[in-house]
């Protein structure tokens, strides 16, 4: 695929921010500064591209959209200080009633950045043992709004509490196939009664994270869920990047090759590896099991071109263009993408378990 001036300049401007980098845009020749832009905020990487403005030294970005960029990452980082506060506070009254908690995704990945309080924040996710799911649904749901209906099969809901949107998650299941979340199901366990954390000190309370090897696992099948069954951001992709990078030396190879073999996800590790390589310069040596076969890389073509499509698409023209990527597996997930079957969700209603 041959990406478009703005496509490229947007990349570089991504790559720039993501690690703090020198970038060049005069290469790419005329560029359209709103579209990147609208780049950006369908990315949710706006923050990253503001901070990579600031180390373009070839071109002159105009003013006005250098303090659009700018203002946006400043409400960005005002929000995310108050959603911290927030958390800290969530997680201290979780602790006053003896639950035990684990946030994920968030911003717990964002502490990897090198600014941490310009990634765009979304929900606040905080993962529990089948117990505290229980105790955290009575302490919270007095608290809250606009409460959507209790996924049973993931065991997650999730609620309002103003003016955060709050994620509590007993699983963290893809819905993609039964051999997706019994690995899902296993990594889970070995965090809770393995004792697998880290810890984010958040303004002096200590906010525990899963540890790099089941969080890099969990971010992955995350997103692939995204990407296979609701469409997907740049965003998701730099924070997997991000918390690899973080964390380079702390991630076992062999240990996440059984998993993602078990699951049946090499092939997407694969392709998004090389993406992360080839567009988002993620250095080689840090990337687990990169694989610098040419159909990874072609592979990475494709996927980029279908993420800066956009995540809103239709069901029927997101799978299209994903069975391009992966003919197999996209009919191998069909029943979960529009059925909302997978084997172990219908032995799950059958048998309660």
């Amino acid at each position: 695929m041959q990406l478009s001036n703005n496509q490229q300049a947007f990349l570089a401007l991504v790559r720039a921010g993501l690690w703090e980098e020198e970038c060049r845009l005069s290469q790419f020749g005329y560029i359209n500064c709103e579209r990147i832009l609208r780049l950006a905020e369908e990315q949710s990487v706006v923050g990253l591209v503001a901070a990579g403005i600031e180390h373009v030294f070839d071109v002159k970005i105009p003013q006005a959209l250098t303090l659009q960029f700018v203002g946006q990452a400043l409400q960005t980082e005002q929000r995310n200080t108050a959603m911290n506060y927030f958390i800290g506070a969530i997680v201290a009254q979780m602790k006053s009633a003896n639950i035990k908690t684990l946030l994920v995704k968030g911003q717990g990945i964002a502490q990897c950045y090198e600014r941490p309080h310009w990634r765009t924040s979304g929900d606040v996710d905080f993962l529990l043992n089948d117990n505290d799911y229980k105790k955290a649904k009575e302490l919270l749901l007095p608290l809250s709004s606009g409460n959507k209906k209790e996924e049973r099969y993931s065991k997650h809901l999730g609620m309002s509490i103003d003016p955060w949107y709050v994620e509590i998650h007993g699983s963290l299941r893809t819905g993609l196939s039964g051999k997706v979340d019994k690995v899902v199901d296993e990594v889970q366990k070995e965090v809770f009664y393995g004792g697998n954390v880290r810890s984010w000190n958040n303004n002096g309370t200590t906010v525990l994270l899963p540890s790099p090897d089941y969080d890099v696992f969990f971010i992955f099948t995350h997103f692939i869920k995204h990407f296979y069954k609701e469409g997907m951001n740049l965003r998701q992709v730099c924070d997997w990047c991000r918390l690899l990078w973080t964390y380079r030396s702390d991630v076992k190879s062999d240990v996440l090759e059984k998993r993602l073999r078990k699951a049946g996800l090499m092939e997407e590790w694969k392709a998004f590896a090389a993406l992360a390589v080839d567009y988002l310069n993620m250095p080689k040596e840090s990337m687990p099991l990169y694989d610098e076969s040419s159909k990874w890389h072609k592979k990475a073509s494709l996927l980029v071109e279908h993420i800066l499509k956009g995540a809103f698409l239709s069901s029927i023209s997101e799978t299209c263009s994903i069975a391009r990527i992966f003919p197999e597996k996209a009919m191998c997930y069909i029943p979960s993408i529009f059925l909302n079957v997978n084997g172990l969700k219908i032995k799950e209603r059958l048998i309660g378990k």
